[in-house]
């Protein structure tokens, strides 16, 4: 039977620590996994559930975008991704009842892993202005609050429409449209604090933004770097491809501040040898200090060029621009700087370079160990630069791989989900539907944080995702989001953000990944597109959590109803009644979605096209690849300082916490704690078990404070320290973002650790 949520927070004062973990999976994470989903679901319900995550005819994780092997294993699950399936399968229920006996106040002294373990919400909420609780209200009474506070706005530029990448393809279309319908391009979404670097490189240097290599490429390739990436914890599914591509003779080089237990040696819990042994991924480990990405990269380029026949000459001939002036820059590459700037030694490096030369094929992989710096889009475009020398893009076995978080946030984006649109996107809904999209661009994340601060922005709209706890600089976020008349929020568990509301505030309820969807014309489904560009079907089996629930499209088809009236020229109604319509009108708009509904509903769906794998055809402003030139940066460290990257624990999914424990780590019983190179804990006095206040340090002159925090020594690289966030996304300033994608720049927060008034 599953058990009830924990009346009260847990006590996380005293974490236990204890050494890391050299492997990942095996027979702790099949006892973990159903452990966790016995608690939340019950033994019968776990069974039914997960046998159909990521089958060709289930329902996509809602979880990671890690693509579907081709004939997908009758438990193609991994850890993370069944308790992201528990927790929204669960049986425990947030009720009217519930709100009337907990404050606003309440709920906001709670943390979030309490709030997150109560269960799934069952009817829409409705906070009134001046009001103390949560009280239950109509749908049609819902969206009539949202248009009265829409229509008071002097400018539709004054409500902000955010995207978790949750939301189906489906959705997504239909809330830009709305949006857009409306008058405004306020789209941010959760891609503009993850991988907005990666798009902003990849679409000037090959001319689209995203990853270049299918699942496939990863079997064919001779040399795989992952880097800035801890897929044992994020995208454990990776793990199992990593297994395959080692088995066919692939090697792996990991570059990371921190050794991490997945890429050291992976248990594949679906085989015999897994359970028993297991398989050594990584080849080489190189230990880099946060930042120095860009440097090593640069380095390894220059030694290319200075090795005779090296250089894929045709290849650059005939598909790059800017070479020259690339090859220029990159001959300067000092190796003194570069060792200071990663920490690595010259043999390091030189084995990495011998690894490359040796390998015709090569991927490289990374996630926000390399987007969330100042310079990340330089990183990127540096990574760029290395494959394009050594013809490693457009060739079966090689190319880029950004490898994307939650489960959609891809396809968001290619639905139009984003603050500055392309203007062809623009021109094709204007032919389709008949109206004048608006031009000027809108508010990404932090500008959209910025606008709310400022009073410019009133009305705050969210599909889905935990706001709040997702963005830089806690206080000022959640003082912004304090001035607003309005905050919204389409959810299916309680978060954060339901807790530091506008004047005003709604909670709507809607449908989960799991659940059957059924509308005027039938059972529905939704579609996804993941980390590789495949968009498939998803099906939901389980019953709705409650029967005020309604679907994502649904909600917006009737918000857009009721917002815009009768003068809307968009058939709002047909849409919520058959999600078919939706894919024909995608299908028309979209390029790459010719054919929608045929081609999606085969088993395993289809590929998006993508011009620089598919045909070697670059797309950007030249018509060919663009070498760039940038100078090269990395973070300086003051004395007596650190270098802070936020990540997550191994019980934790984004700002979802499942559990307490990061298990590979180490840590059990709590999250406040700092990870210190033993060295670097010495010099600073700072003494294992000991507790520190983290203060961060920006050029503004500006306290952020994060207390409490046990310190942990942990074999970091030099001068670097790691903590988990949320809880220290308050060190990350609102304006300390990456050049170009303005991403908050999370993995390299400088701070100082002082004696915590608790100690």
């Amino acid at each position: 039977m599953p058990t009830k949520p924990p009346k009260g927070d847990p006590v996380q004062d005293a974490p236990q620590v204890a050494e890391p973990k050299r492997t990942a999976a095996g027979l702790p994470a099949i006892g973990h996994t159903l452990r966790m989903a016995h608690q939340q679901m019950g033994v019968k319900r776990t069974a039914l559930t997960l046998l159909s995550v990521n089958q060709k005819d289930g329902f996509d994780c809602p979880g990671c975008a890690w693509p579907d092997p081709e004939h997908p294993h009758k438990a193609e699950f991994c850890e993370n991704g069944a308790k992201a399936v528990a927790e929204e399968a669960t049986l425990r229920r947030v009720t009217p009842e519930f709100f009337a006996a907990h404050p606003v106040a309440d709920l906001a002294g709670r943390s979030g892993y309490w709030l997150g373990q109560q269960g799934r919400l069952t009817h829409p909420m409705y906070l009134p202005e001046g009001g103390e609780r949560y009280e239950p209200v109509t749908w049609e009474r819902a969206f009539d609050i949202v248009a009265e506070e829409i229509t008071a706005l002097g400018s539709p530029d004054e409500a902000v429409f955010y995207t978790s990448g949750r939301t189906s393809n489906e959705a997504a279309f239909l809330y830009q449209l709305f949006a857009r319908e409306l008058g405004t391009n306020n789209l941010p979404d959760c891609s503009n604090m993850c991988h907005e670097s990666s798009g902003s490189a990849l679409s000037e240097t090959i001319g689209v933004g995203k990853g270049s290599v299918l699942l496939e490429d990863l079997y064919q390739a001779d040399l795989i770097i992952v880097a800035g990436q801890n897929p044992g914890t994020n995208h454990p599914r990776m793990l199992s491809a990593l297994e395959k591509a080692k088995a066919k003779g692939a090697r792996i080089v990991s570059v990371n501040p921190l050794p991490e237990a997945g890429l050291e040696r992976f248990k594949n819990p679906q085989t015999a040898k897994g359970l028993a042994t297991g398989t050594a991924l990584t080849d080489l480990f190189l230990q880099i200090r946060l930042g120095g990405d860009q440097a090593l990269f640069r380095l390894l380029n220059r030694l290319i060029l200075d090795t005779p026949g090296a250089v894929d000459e045709e290849f650059v001939r005939e598909h790059t621009h800017g070479y020259e002036e690339f090859s220029e820059a990159a001959r300067g590459a000092d190796w003194d700087e570069t060792l200071t700037a990663t920490g690595l030694t010259r043999g390091d490096i030189e084995r990495c370079l011998r690894m490359v030369l040796e390998s015709e094929r090569v991927i490289v992989c990374w996630a926000m160990g390399l987007t969330q710096h100042k310079h990340s889009v330089p990183i990127i475009r540096e990574i760029v630069n290395f494959l394009l020398l050594r013809g490693n893009i457009g060739r079966p076995g090689a190319g880029v791989c950004p490898v994307r978080g939650h489960s959609n946030v891809q396809g968001d984006r290619t639905m139009g989900i984003f603050e500055r649109p392309a203007p062809a996107f623009l021109d094709a809904l204007e032919k389709e539907f008949g109206f004048a999209p608006p031009r000027e661009h809108g508010y990404d994340v932090v500008r959209a944080i910025r606008a709310l601060r400022d009073g410019k922005a009133k009305v705050f709209f969210a599909m889905g995702g935990n706001f709040v706890s997702a963005s830089p600089d806690t206080e000022v976020t959640e003082a912004a989001m304090r001035r607003a008349r309005l905050t919204v929020h389409v959810s299916t568990k309680l978060n954060r953000s339901h807790t530091v509301t506008g004047a005003r505030a709604l909670i709507l309820p809607t449908l989960g990944r799991t659940e059957r969807d059924v509308q005027g014309t039938g059972e529905q489904f939704v579609t996804v597109e993941d980390s590789m560009g495949m968009v498939h079907a998803s099906r939901g089996r389980l019953e709705p959590a409650g029967g005020q629930l309604l679907s994502e499209p649904a909600i917006v088809c009737r918000l857009a109803r009721r917002v815009l009236g009768e003068g809307s020229t968009v058939p709002w109604e047909e849409f919520e009644k058959d999600y078919a319509t939706i894919r024909d009108r995608i299908a028309r708009v979209i390029p790459g979605f010719e054919d929608f509904n045929a081609r999606v509903a085969r088993p395993g769906g289809f590929a998006l096209p993508h011009a620089p794998r598919d045909e070697r055809r670059f797309p950007t402003a030249t018509g060919k690849a663009n070498f760039t030139a940038a100078p090269v940066e990395y973070p300086e460290l003051p004395e007596g300082r650190l270098l802070l990257q936020t990540l997550r624990s191994h019980d934790q999914y984004n700002t979802t916490i499942y559990g307490l424990d990061d298990r590979y780590r180490g840590i059990r019983n709590g999250r406040r704690v700092v990870l210190v190179n033993p060295e670097d804990a010495r010099e600073l006095r700072l003494a294992d078990g000991g507790y520190v206040d983290l203060v961060g340090e920006w050029k503004d002159g500006v306290e952020r404070r994060a207390p409490g925090f046990r310190v942990v020594h942990y074999p970091t690289a030099r001068g670097c320290a790691a903590a988990y966030y949320p809880e220290t996304n308050v060190l990350v300033p609102l304006d300390a973002t990456a050049d170009t994608s303005n991403t908050p720049a999370s993995k390299s927060v400088v701070v100082r650790l002082e004696q915590s008034a608790t100690d």
